[in-house]
């Protein structure tokens, strides 16, 4: 989590030593580190039944990795924020990207679950020191008008992976095997490290804060209302992407064609997240996220029904599966700019919140997705359903509080 703010009254640029605030380009700069974040947390999902199978356990069992650095992800942000408060942000980026390197040569590596699963709380502890500081610097970076689209393009790092990462992770598993896809990921990590070195300016750290002075945002009740519906729409996503080879064949999509499925799901995330930075910038984030949750419900509950009757309609599917991705990854930019809109002075904090909230959504929806998913497809849809649902009627009931 980054330490700077966002000033809400004189320019960034008129206090001393402070970055002038300009366009998208540091966000950019900023977006390739959460792609290299992105792709290590969402490749295990391409290539899952073949890790279970070399590791000797149930896909079931496996996916367990994607939770258990969901959940360290969650827990370790606020508490690195706190420790590492001081690091100037360009070291803590770096450094933060370097961890995920070495974590990821670890599960590359590993030779069984128990290595895996500690090489995977590593990462996770590299990517929770990285993606809330990027979202916050981003925002720090840019002019107020343009702060929505700079958390886009940030959280277009993790959509692109989504888009790139994993296919590509899935036919380098394909070719190589899984453990090259993780070491290629490890190098990924490594470059980015070095790109954001030459090319991101020096942001000073701050004075410590204490955890319990930090999370006392929580008292806030426009923050309450915020964080739970981030929990709850990307459980939604998750409960069936986790697990996307095995529910994508549940619908009838042959092998051959699970990649193509994959790269639209990619291709849906990176639009919906672009153009739900704009979006808000212009309609607010309430129309945006209850455009967004509507579709998320109607495409995995139409998924559900098209599992459950063994219909074999595979245009249908790739455009449902387009609508998921485009609905699942619309979420984060309005989300952000609302928590910075009720608590502009805590921003790089609330971020931070939100950034441990989708991991926490995302360990929830992997944790209900294994715990059904010998149920059937159509089970683990509907249950995704069922989630986005719940997720509009919480906004529904609480998108006017403020204060």
């Amino acid at each position: 989590m980054s330490n700077v703010s966002i000033p809400t009254g004189r320019s960034a640029a008129t206090e001393p030593g402070a970055p002038t605030r300009g366009g998208l380009s540091s966000a950019l700069v900023l977006a390739l580190g959460t792609f290299a974040v992105g792709t290590d947390a969402f490749i295990v999902a391409g290539f899952l039944p073949s890790m279970a199978a070399d590791l000797r356990v149930s896909s079931a069992t496996a996916g367990q990795s994607i939770t258990v650095f969901a959940a360290a992800y969650a827990v370790l942000s606020p508490v690195l924020a706190t420790l590492l408060a001081r690091l100037p942000r360009r070291t803590l980026l770096i450094g933060a990207l370097v961890t995920l390197g070495i974590a990821n040569l670890g599960s590359a590596l590993a030779p069984d679950m128990a290595v895996l699963i500690a090489t995977r709380v590593l990462a996770a502890a590299g990517a929770a020191a990285y993606t809330p500081n990027a979202g916050a610097v981003s925002a720090a970076l840019v002019r107020p008008e343009l702060r929505a689209r700079a958390l886009a393009v940030v959280v277009g790092g993790l959509t692109i992976a989504t888009a790139l990462g994993v296919p590509l992770g899935s036919v380098a598993e394909h070719w190589f095997g899984w453990r090259t896809a993780l070491g290629l990921v490890a190098g990924l990590c490594l470059l980015v490290a070095v790109i954001v070195r030459l090319i991101m300016p020096r942001l000073p750290g701050s004075p410590r804060v204490p955890l319990r002075t930090r999370l006392a945002v929580l008292r806030r009740p426009a923050v309450l209302t915020v964080l739970p519906l981030t929990v709850i729409g990307m459980g939604a996503g998750y409960t069936a992407y986790a697990y996307s080879v095995p529910v994508l064949e549940g619908v009838k999509v042959p092998e051959g064609a699970i990649l193509g499925m994959l790269f639209l799901y990619g291709l849906g995330s990176v639009v919906g997240n672009l153009a739900s930075g704009y979006a808000t910038d212009r309609w607010g984030s309430a129309k945006v996220l209850t455009a967004g949750y509507t579709a998320m419900a109607l495409a995995l509950g139409s998924l559900a029904w098209l599992a459950a009757a063994e219909a074999d309609v595979q245009p249908l599917v790739g455009a449902l599966v387009l609508l998921w991705g485009a609905a699942s990854w619309c979420q984060t930019p309005p989300q952000q700019h609302r928590l910075i809109e009720v608590a502009p002075q805590e921003a790089p904090l609330v971020v931070s919140l939100n950034a441990s909230s989708i991991y926490l959504g995302i360990g929830l929806g992997t944790v209900i997705g294994g715990a059904t998913l010998a149920a059937g497809a159509a089970t683990v849809y509907g249950l995704g359903a069922a989630l986005a649902a719940a997720a509009l009627l919480f906004l529904l009931s609480t998108a006017g509080r403020r204060g």
